[in-house]
């Protein structure tokens, strides 16, 4: 399935954090410059060799924990559309925190390929407090639009907790078989943070043909080994200018990045 929208065998997925939006509270008045960013950070992943990119309204913390309002929705639509009539590369789109659903809309209306969900099944206390699943509700609206768009559904997503111990093997093919994920996505704790390998391999052996991608912590020292087992990658952080995540996208550390995958895809594949 990934081969068939990125065209190649284990993607990389970089990503577009969009500066803060328009009503909230970062926004620092401008919407000419955040749409700019966002368009020049796309041109730095292009050029850079990844395969595709995730957008996001990451500067618009604290996040809503459900549905975001309109004026959210309607801003991400126009990056979204901005970026895909400027770039011949697929699309996915977050809706932070937990928005699937307008994700999934804002998806489908630009021809976006794919939607993150953060909590797709079950639930996680986070900074934003509990946050239920939203599957049922989500594949329903998929079938009521008639979209393509395939979900990348988050399991133990970075910055939360389970409410309970629960097997990582079980939450996967939970997510999977009852919530029919398109594939699942493995963090660390949190935004930059290191997925445990071990945690890979646990998902790669109940998950089957789903793919399993890595959502945080990939570095250029850590890509190949990861990319061994996880089926692609996304990546953010490592990125951006000195690899701090707020600043953007350095072209020159996507190109030594892209270079070791490159180097690392010939050996494995």
């Amino acid at each position: 399935m990934l081969e068939r929208i990125f065209g190649v065998e284990k993607p990389v997925i970089g990503m577009l954090h969009a500066p803060a939006l328009p009503g909230a509270p970062g926004f620092e008045g401008d919407w000419e410059r955040v749409r700019a960013r966002v368009l020049a950070d796309a041109e730095a992943l292009a050029e850079g060799g990844v395969e595709g990119f995730l957008l996001e309204n990451f500067g618009d913390a604290p996040y809503y924990p459900r549905r975001v309002p309109p004026h959210t929705v309607a801003f991400l639509t126009a990056l979204g559309q901005e970026v895909k009539r400027a770039f011949a590369k697929p699309l996915g789109v977050n809706v932070l925190r937990n928005d699937a659903r307008s994700a999934l809309a804002i998806a489908t209306a630009i021809g976006a390929e794919f939607i993150r969900v953060n909590v797709f099944m079950g639930a996680r206390v986070t900074d934003q407090g509990v946050i239920e699943g939203v599957a049922h509700l989500l594949l329903r609206d998929r079938a009521t639009l008639g979209s393509v768009v395939k979900v990348f559904a988050d399991v133990a997503v970075k910055h939360s907790a389970p409410l309970a111990p629960r097997d990582l093997a079980q939450e996967v093919l939970e997510t999977i078989e009852r919530g029919r994920a398109d594939a699942i996505i493995l963090s660390g704790v949190a935004t930059g943070q290191e997925t445990s390998p071990e945690r890979i391999r646990e998902a790669k052996a109940v998950a089957r043909a789903t793919p399993v991608l890595v959502g945080s912590g990939v570095t250029v020292e850590n890509v190949a080994d990861i990319l061994r087992v996880a089926d692609g990658v996304i990546v953010g952080t490592f990125f951006k200018q000195d690899g701090v995540v707020h600043r953007p996208v350095d072209v020159e550390r996507v190109k030594a990045f892209m270079r070791v995958v490159a180097r690392a895809r010939e050996g494995f594949l």
